[in-house]
C-alpha cells in the first residue's frame, strides 16, 4: 500500500493531538486519582478511534489492509496487556503516587512510540531488502513462545534496570523525593530532575524492550510501515487507561501467558511457512489475513473465559475454605 506523505502528517498530527488533549486533561486542576469511570470512558474512546481508523482504511485503501490493521492492533493490545504487570512493578518499585501515574505512563509511553518509530522504520527497510530476515523474525517469535510458556507463574518480583535507565539514574542529578508532578527542580540553584523523571524513563525505554516480541510479530502480518506503525500507536494510546481499567484484574488473567504464547507461535510459524512459500516451496501455505486475525480474536476471547472461570472458581473455594475454617474455630 503506497500511502502519501500528507497522510503521514495528517495520522501522526491527529496522534499528537490527541495525546495534547490527554495530557492537558491530566495536568488541569490539581493531580487526583484516576478513576475506574474515567478509565472506561477513555478506553471505550481510544478504542473506537481504532476501529474507525480500521474501517477509514478498509473504504480507502480495501479489506485486505484493513483486515491487516485489525490483526496487528489486536496483537499488540494483547501483547500490551501482559507488559502493564510489569508497569505494576515499576510503579511500586518507585512508589509513584497514584495521582501521578497516569501522566508517568502517559509521557513514558509517548517516549516508546517515538522510539518505535524509528524502530519500525528501520526493521521495514531491512525486510526489504533482506528477505532471510523473515526467518529469523519467525524463530524468534516460536522461541519467545516457548520462553512465555516456560516462565507461566514465575512472577518477576523485580524489574531489571536496562543500560539507559541505569545510565539516567548514574549521571542526571536527582532529588530523593517526589516534588508534586514536577519532573525538574531548583534545589540551592541548581537544577535536578524528581524521580518522576526517572520512572517515565523506565516506562519508555522497558516498553521499548517489549518491541522486541512485539514488532517483529505484527511484521508477521503485514510488512507495510504505515499499518505497522498506527497499530502500534492506537494500542500505545489506550495502554494507560487500560492500566487503571484493569486493575485487580490483571492479576486474575491466570492463562493469558499461554494464550500470547500460542499467538506468537502461531506467528512465527506463518512468518516461516509465508517466507518459503515466496522462495519457491510450493507446499508451504499462504496464511489469509481473515485466518489470522479470527486466530488472534479467537485466541484472546478463550484465554480471558478461562481465565476468568478459574479465578471465580479459585475464589469460591478460597472462601469455602474460610468459611470451614472459621465453623471449626467457632
Amino acid at each position: 500500500m503506497t500511502i502519501p506523505v500528507w497522510a503521514w502528517i495528517a495520522v501522526i498530527g491527529g496522534l499528537l493531538v490527541v495525546l495534547a488533549f490527554d495530557l492537558w486533561i491530566v495536568d488541569r486542576g490539581e493531580p487526583r486519582e484516576f478513576s475506574t469511570k474515567q478509565a472506561s470512558f477513555w478506553v471505550g474512546f481510544y478504542v473506537t478511534l481504532a476501529v474507525l481508523f480500521g474501517v477509514a482504511l478498509w473504504i480507502f485503501a480495501g479489506a485486505t489492509s484493513a483486515g491487516q490493521f485489525f490483526a496487528g492492533y489486536l496483537t499488540e493490545y494483547s501483547l500490551s496487556v501482559d507488559n502493564l504487570f510489569v508497569f505494576y512493578i515499576i510503579m511500586t518499585r518507585f512508589a509513584v503516587p497514584k495521582v501521578h501515574q497516569h501522566k508517568v505512563l502517559l509521557v513514558g509511553i509517548l517516549m516508546a512510540l517515538v522510539m518505535r518509530g524509528g524502530f519500525i522504520a528501520v526493521g521495514a527497510a531491512a525486510l526489504s531488502s533482506f528477505s532471510w530476515l523473515f526467518y529469523v523474525f519467525g524463530l524468534f517469535l516460536l522461541y519467545t513462545a516457548v520462553q512465555l510458556v516456560r516462565q507461566h507463574g514465575h512472577d518477576e518480583e523485580e524489574v531489571k534496570e536496562n543500560a539507559v535507565l541505569r545510565w539516567a539514574r548514574r549521571v542526571l542529578p536527582h532529588t530523593d523525593d517526589y516534588v508534586g508532578s514536577k519532573v525538574v527542580v531548583k534545589v540551592d540553584g541548581r537544577r535536578m530532575v524528581t524521580p518522576l523523571l526517572i520512572v517515565m524513563i523506565a516506562i519508555g525505554t522497558t516498553d521499548l524492550l517489549f518491541a522486541l516480541d512485539s514488532i517483529p510479530a505484527i511484521f508477521g502480518l503485514t510488512t507495510d510501515a504505515f499499518i505497522v506503525f498506527t497499530a502500534n500507536a492506537f494500542a500505545l494510546m489506550g495502554l494507560r487507561q487500560l492500566y487503571f481499567l484493569l486493575g485487580d484484574l490483571l492479576q486474575r488473567l491466570a492463562y493469558l501467558s499461554y494464550g500470547l504464547a500460542f499467538i506468537l507461535g502461531f506467528i512465527g510459524v506463518k512468518l516461516i511457512a509465508e517466507a518459503l512459500h515466496s522462495s519457491g516451496v510450493s507446499w508451504a501455505p499462504e496464511v489469509p489475513i481473515w485466518l489470522s486475525l479470527s486466530v488472534i480474536a479467537v485466541t484472546m476471547v478463550v484465554t480471558t473465559g478461562a481465565s476468568l472461570i478459574k479465578a471465580r472458581r479459585d475464589g469460591r473455594e478460597s472462601k469455602q475454605i474460610t468459611t470451614s475454617a472459621s465453623a471449626e474455630q467457632g
